[in-house]
């Protein structure tokens, strides 16, 4: 029998605990969204190293319009600087970016600088950056349909042949494999919503760490602890009956 320890190709990660982190400190909750965003970094240089070619993080929900008009402006803001700071290195340390989600509410500007940071990254392949950005998976899966309806009623595709497989081709992730490991930080166990249709077979891990706090090498025990999982996707592993 193996006893060879897979790495997960793809993991997902909600990146929760930034207000929290920010006011255990005396500051306000945008202090801790700025040093989450410095986290970012960090995990995506740590994804070689561990053989995750895809790392998809949750920045914004289509719920998270319900904060204060402080905090979302803010947070607008550090999305912008974000990419304008570091739009280059994402290029030349060969990561690949793309952006999910209903861009249609965000600012023009902003819509700007993602098609810009995709395109100027379209040729990287050594990790895939994906940044789920005024995302809901319920959302998404709505959008999906409507395309799909649109499509069947033109007659560019046969309803009756409608399957799992034809509606991930119009998920945002169309081009992503699913993600076999998600994490949620900061003690919170639920997945608000994040990537529900193809997250149905992830492994998940809910870690108390608040997202500030996490750093490489939680990451690397989390991503060394998935080896040891037994995933059957619905089968019965022989061996153990």
């Amino acid at each position: 029998m193996s006893t060879e320890r897979t790495s997960p190709k793809h993991v997902a990660i909600i990146m929760d605990g930034n207000g929290r982190w920010a006011q255990k400190r005396g500051q306000p909750r945008l202090f801790g969204h700025h040093a989450g965003a410095k986290r970012v970094r960090q995990i995506v240089e740590a994804c070689p190293d561990h053989g995750v070619k895809y790392l998809t993080i949750f920045a914004f929900s289509t719920e998270n319009w319900k904060r204060t008009q402080t905090e979302v402006s803010g947070l607008m803001s550090l999305f912008r600087r974000y990419i304008k700071k570091e739009a280059r290195a994402l290029r030349d340390e060969g990561v690949r970016v793309r952006f999910i989600g209903d861009r249609v509410r965000l600012d023009k500007k902003l819509q700007k600088l993602m098609d810009e940071l995709e395109e100027l990254t379209s040729n990287n392949d050594r990790v895939h950056l994906t940044i789920a950005l005024n995302y809901g998976g319920r959302d998404e899966v709505a959008r999906a349909v409507k395309r799909l309806a649109q499509d069947a009623a033109s007659g560019r595709i046969n309803a009756d042949e409608v399957d799992e497989q034809t509606l991930t081709k119009y998920l945002d992730t169309c081009v992503l494999p699913d993600p076999d490991l998600v994490i949620r930080t900061s003690g919170e166990a639920r997945i608000s919503n994040f990537l529900l249709w193809q997250s149905a077979y992830a492994e998940y891990e809910f870690i108390d760490t608040l997202w500030p706090d996490f750093d490489a090498e939680i990451f690397g025990k989390i991503v060394g602890r998935f080896g040891g999982r037994d995933r059957r996707f619905g089968a019965v592993n022989e061996a153990a009956e």
